[in-house]
């Protein structure tokens, strides 16, 4: 179940359930958001693979997870997080070739990014356009 969308200082935020029928429902959330800024197609493929990973890499892929996106301007520039439940990470190619390009993706498209942890466990995944 979707929470809706809330804001405070003008970033939005909503939490999802961590399954994947939900990064499209992410995209969507973004694109709403930006209401057709000349760089919103940039910053939901960075959101879409930034969400992804979470579904793949953290802990919120465990029954009843969930990750939640951060959303608004700061200093002229869009300002994205998408915090997941944490857990180890070790990002690694897939064998097929076809996967692992994921934040090679959002260092070309974002101005920059970057990843922390809070010590409690969850993890946010952020860049900024």
């Amino acid at each position: 179940m979707q929470h809706a969308p809330s804001t405070s200082s003008g970033v939005s935020c909503q939490v999802f359930p961590a399954t994947a029928d939900q990064v499209p429902a992410a995209r969507r959330f973004l694109a709403t958001i930006l209401d057709g800024c000349a760089f919103t197609g940039d910053a939901v493929l960075c959101l879409s693979e930034i969400v992804t990973n979470a579904l793949q890499h953290s802990n919120s892929a465990r029954p009843g997870g969930t990750f939640s996106i951060r959303a608004g301007f700061q200093h002229g520039r869009l300002r994205v997080e998408v915090e997941d439940e944490g857990g180890r990470w070790e990002p690694r190619p897939a064998s097929d070739g076809q996967r692992g390009r994921g934040l090679l993706i959002v260092a070309a498209l974002a101005a920059t990014w970057g990843t922390s942890c809070d010590g409690a466990g969850a993890r946010v995944t952020w860049f900024e356009i």
